[in-house]
C-alpha cells in the first residue's frame, strides 16, 4: 500500500513532447455496472497489474493505492471481463524539479488532455504553481477521473470541460 499526493490539470496546449519519454496505456475499470469503478486492471506499456485507488479525503489529491503486478496472462485474462476501458499515451515531463504525466486520450475520448503531478510531501503539493501549459486544476472534479472517464465518449464529458472554456487538443 502507499500514499498519493497529487494534483490534476486540464491541458491548456501540448508542451513539446518529442524528447520525452511516453507510454501506451490501457486501463479496465471494473465492475462495469458501477458509475465509478475503483478498481483497474492496466497495461503500462509492457507492465501489468492490478490497483484498487480509495481516495483518503475529500479534495482527491491523496489516495490510499493498493497494486499488485500481473503477468502477462493474468491480464488478458482480466481483459476478457466486461469493464469499462480508458485508452490514452502518456508522456514524462519534465518541468523544474518534478515531472508533469501528460496524457493525451485515443479513441473515443480524442481531444482531452489531462496533466498530472506527483508530489513527494504535502508541503510541496500545497505550494504548487499551475505551469502556464495548463488551463485549470480539475483534481477536485470527480468527472475527470480515470474510473469516471472510462466508457465515455468525447462528447459525454464536452459540458463538463466547456464550462472551464476547454478546448479539444489535438485533433
Amino acid at each position: 500500500m502507499t500514499i498519493e499526493l497529487e494534483r490534476t490539470y486540464l491541458a491548456k496546449k501540448i508542451p513539446d513532447l518529442k524528447n520525452c519519454e511516453s507510454i501506451e496505456i490501457l486501463d479496465i475499470y471494473l465492475p462495469d455496472e458501477d458509475e465509478h469503478p475503483k478498481l483497474r486492471v492496466r497495461k503500462n506499456g509492457y507492465k501489468y497489474e492490478m490497483t484498487k485507488k480509495t481516495p483518503l479525503d475529500d479534495t482527491f489529491s491523496k489516495f490510499e493505492e493498493q497494486t499488485i503486478e500481473l503477468t502477462r496472462d493474468e491480464f488478458h485474462s482480466l481483459a476478457r471481463l466486461h469493464g469499462k476501458r480508458v485508452h490514452k499515451i502518456r508522456y514524462l515531463y519534465p518541468y523544474k524539479v518534478l515531472t508533469a504525466e501528460i496524457d493525451i486520450f485515443c479513441d473515443y475520448l480524442k481531444g482531452l488532455a489531462v496533466v498530472e503531478f506527483e508530489f513527494p510531501d504535502e508541503k510541496t503539493k500545497d505550494n504548487f504553481k499551475m505551469p502556464d501549459f495548463c488551463l485549470v486544476e480539475v483534481t477536485k472534479d470527480d468527472f475527470i477521473a480515470g474510473g469516471m472517464l472510462c466508457g465515455k465518449k468525447y462528447f459525454d464529458i464536452k459540458p463538463k470541460l466547456e464550462k472551464y472554456n476547454y478546448t479539444r487538443l489535438g485533433v
